[in-house]
């Protein structure tokens, strides 16, 4: 089998941006994977949530999750740095990179189906419990398990290109060697990008939070957090769509778009 799983993931996001008339819109993608029976997996029961599904619940058979991370460019970051209401660039670049991650998802799954490969597919974004707004599937937490990032105290993954992007995921019953990515480069965690975290310096992706949704203990109200996303999803509801996103714990920080 000759398959390359980031070669793949390049070429359909050059479709992706030719059929939608797209510049300037991401940087070059991260991707790895991880076993399906990486004994990490059972943790996400206690650090997400009771009912996070396991890669056998998406496909049975799994042998391997894959992750990717597209990261946003650089104008569009900064475009999201003034004001409370997500920039109209920044809710733009939220809906087109979702419809990318589908669209990511969809070609890898006909191009393994052709190697005799499944895939289950998950989707990008609204796969969440809709009281708790907690994810059945972590995509964060994924890619942390997989090495290519480690968590902010915005929750966020901060990647080596950043933590502003979109981070997408698929189970398939081929394995990571099958992927084109080596035993060395699928699984465990990366070393620790958090400047807070780290020496205790930093700390201002926090206190960007328009509506001060992280408390002085480190608690973090999602609710509050999402009330401001449906607002500005209410804002451009009628001239970009659905976007209900923020951003703004994520711009204007060491983090944004490297690892500091």
């Amino acid at each position: 089998m000759n398959f390359h799983l980031e070669e793949f993931i390049l070429k359909t996001i050059s479709v992706f941006e030719t059929e939608h008339s797209i510049e300037k819109m991401w940087r070059q993608p991260l991707v790895a994977a991880l076993s399906a029976k990486n004994p990490l997996l059972p943790k996400l029961k206690e650090a997400v949530a009771m009912d996070h599904l396991f890669p056998e619940d998406i496909l049975p058979g799994a042998k391997s999750i894959a992750v990717f991370f597209i990261p946003f460019e650089t104008g569009i970051i900064k475009s999201n740095i003034q004001g409370e209401a997500a920039s109209p660039e920044w809710a733009r670049a939220y809906i087109l990179t979702n419809e990318l991650l589908s669209f990511i998802n969809e070609a890898v799954e006909k191009e393994l189906n052709q190697y005799g490969y499944r895939v289950g597919k998950v989707a990008p974004t609204h796969n969440f419990d809709e009281k708790t707004l907690i994810s059945r599937w972590s995509h964060r937490h994924i890619a942390w398990m997989a090495g290519l990032g480690t968590f902010g105290i915005n929750n966020m993954l901060i990647t080596s290109k950043g933590c502003c992007g979109r981070l997408g995921s698929l189970v398939t019953d081929a394995e990571s060697s099958d992927l084109g990515i080596p035993e060395e480069s699928s699984g465990g965690p990366s070393a620790e990008k958090c400047l807070y975290k780290i020496n205790g310096s930093c700390g201002v992706c926090q206190k960007r939070c328009p509506v001060k949704a992280y408390g002085e203990s480190g608690n973090f109200d999602r609710q509050n957090c999402y009330q401001l996303c449906l607002k500005n999803a209410e804002l451009y509801q009628q001239t970009i769509g659905f976007a209900d996103v923020c951003g703004k714990c994520m711009v204007g920080l060491p983090c944004s778009s490297k690892a500091p």
